[in-house]
């Protein structure tokens, strides 16, 4: 139960026209519906998610929301104490991180949003938001317009009235002869599966990968495709629960690839035509650990083990008689260190 804080608490700075954008696709998004802006919106949080609350909630739609960005605007709270800040808001119904695939075929490529209500919301409302096509079409980035073409040079000086010059015919090319049985050369571009694993690094960088380690983990992840999985599936699952620290990513990928490799369905009827394509659904990533889900899965925005050790208030202290054994061997190191 949330009991109001009478204390009072900093003013956050107020959001500055200096403050950073985020690329296309990722940053702050508005959920709909939300209350008028009053003073007592988040009087019912502590001082320091009230803190952070206030800040947010004045940036524009595209702001940056990582936790790096807004230490340096909050200036009185670490990157530590932000992120916790963060799971809280997420807990009391603020805010949902999300990631959302862009594109058809092999171009698709996933963006990340942070959805943020100054209302707060309970995870019904969440799960029913971000299941519905308007969340997917609020999380993409809008298209960017494509330039217009320049006019033509104009030539300087006076117009002068008169007969086009007559176009000056270029030489004739010369083919190097080939021979008669040669087939003409093609070019191919790379497979899917390599592309796959090539944007890998683009949405996490420590899965970055050579042109060696994907030409090498190619034929693995082909077999992906073989058995009728997409790229999107591929992605999310070679991205999903990984460990904090990756030391060789090359490594890791083929040993995920060859562990997690699904079954081969048996062949089913083709689907007609006019068939239309499955809505693409966005998934929800656990605002402390990053691991994706369906809208569903993780509850108040946090996957199950954060979301337990959240409600358990944390990690476990340590063990009082631990911390007198520590403080005792430091102090005999540091009379072995003072000189005789």
């Amino acid at each position: 139960m949330v009991t109001q804080h009478h204390s009072s608490a900093p003013h956050a700075p107020a959001a500055s026209a200096a403050y950073p954008m985020a690329k296309p696709g990722y940053g702050k998004r508005s959920a709909p519906g939300q209350q008028a802006r009053t003073r007592d919106d988040f009087a019912l949080l502590p001082t320091r998610e009230r803190y952070v609350a206030g800040f947010v909630d004045h940036l524009p739609d595209g702001a940056s929301m990582s936790v790096k960005q807004l230490a340096k605007q909050l200036p009185l709270y670490g990157q530590q104490a932000i992120s916790t800040a963060l799971n809280a808001l997420s807990v009391a119904g603020h805010l949902r991180r999300v990631r959302c695939p862009v594109g058809t075929g092999d171009e698709t490529r996933w963006v990340f949003r942070t959805f943020w209500s100054r209302t707060a919301r309970d995870n019904e409302w969440w799960n029913t938001y971000l299941a519905t096509e308007t969340a997917s079409q609020a999380a993409a980035p809008a298209p960017t317009p494509e330039a217009p073409a320049p006019p033509p040079a104009r030539p300087e000086g006076p117009a002068v009235a008169g007969p086009a010059p007559e176009p000056i015919a270029a030489p004739p090319q010369r083919t190097p002869p080939q021979a008669p049985d040669a087939e003409p050369t093609q070019t191919t571009g790379p497979s899917p599966a390599y592309l796959a694993l090539a944007r890998l690094g683009r949405n996490d960088h420590r899965l970055g990968l050579s042109a060696d380690d994907c030409t090498t983990l190619e034929p693995l992840a082909a077999q992906w495709l073989d058995r009728g999985v997409t790229t999107d599936y591929l992605t999310s699952t070679l991205t999903a629960g990984l460990p904090a620290q990756i030391d060789s990513p090359v490594g890791l990928l083929r040993r995920h690839l060859i562990d997690k490799l699904p079954p081969r369905l048996p062949a089913t009827p083709s689907t007609p035509a006019d068939t239309p394509a499955p809505t693409r659904r966005l998934l929800v990533e656990c605002t402390d650990c990053g691991r994706p889900g369906p809208p569903e899965a993780p509850p108040d925005g946090l996957c199950h083990p954060c979301h337990t050790t959240h409600s358990a208030g944390g990690p476990p202290s340590p063990d009082p008689t631990q911390i007198a054994a520590v403080k005792a061997h430091m102090t005999n190191l540091r009379d072995l260190l003072k000189p005789v």
